[in-house]
């Protein structure tokens, strides 16, 4: 029934406002406690797992310059496979890689980034320096890699357990994940090129193990 103009509208009764004030209420306090849980569970999140043990190498960076774990040595590093001539999701996880250089920038000196070719035929120093540069990589901070084809692809299939094989065109076939490696060359976290949102958790797990205590202090 609708209202005769001149008729006031109905009240809602006191007991009405009574239930809507507590159920709005009651709505508030349980998004701020889900609210609180999420940072306190981030704030309290438990360590990485230790998945498996970074490999031991000794190859060549963009400059023309022997580049080896001892480099790494202390340091929380993230690891990527590509090759320059990739027409596939090379440029993607690139990019991506990209924007993970540029979110550390100088305020993370003990990060590194590793891209490791896996056609090192074709892939030389000077090939990888213009590629690197091409995608705006710090050169101090994000580490282009090539070496002996048989060790590349030792370093890949038996080190960091990634596959690697080929196209019937001969093009290389290549894991597409990012490998979190922490201080004391312990692998923490496969994290998956093609996530849109891998950057994020990239930079989340870089976070967390920057955290934890170095192993210096773990000795002490």
């Amino acid at each position: 029934m609708s209202l005769e103009p001149n008729e006031p509208p109905a009240r809602i009764p006191r007991l009405g406002w009574a239930i809507a004030f507590l159920v709005a209420t009651t709505v508030i306090a349980w998004a701020y406690m889900q609210f609180n849980e999420t940072l306190g569970s981030r704030s309290y999140a438990a360590p990485l797992p230790q998945l498996a043990e970074a490999p031991q190498f000794e190859l060549t960076d963009q400059e023309g310059r022997p580049f080896t774990t001892a480099d790494l040595k202390g340091k929380i590093w993230v690891a990527n496979f590509i090759f320059t001539r990739c027409q596939g999701p090379c440029p993607v996880i690139t990019s991506r890689m990209a924007e993970i250089n540029q979110a550390l920038g100088a305020k993370a000196p003990d990060v590194k980034l590793i891209s490791l070719t896996v056609d090192p035929d074709f892939d030389t120093p000077a090939v990888l320096k213009e590629y690197g540069e091409r995608a705006g990589a710090d050169g101090d901070q994000w580490k282009f890699l090539t070496g002996p084809r048989e060790d590349v692809e030792k370093i890949i299939s038996e080190g960091f357990l990634q596959p690697l094989m080929k196209e019937p065109s001969g093009a290389p076939l290549h894991s597409t994940r990012l490998v979190v490696v922490d201080r004391e060359g312990m692998v923490r976290r496969f994290q998956d090129g093609n996530d849109p949102e891998v950057v994020q958790k990239i930079l989340m797990d870089i976070g967390d193990l920057l955290r934890e205590p170095s192993p210096e202090a773990k000795n002490e």
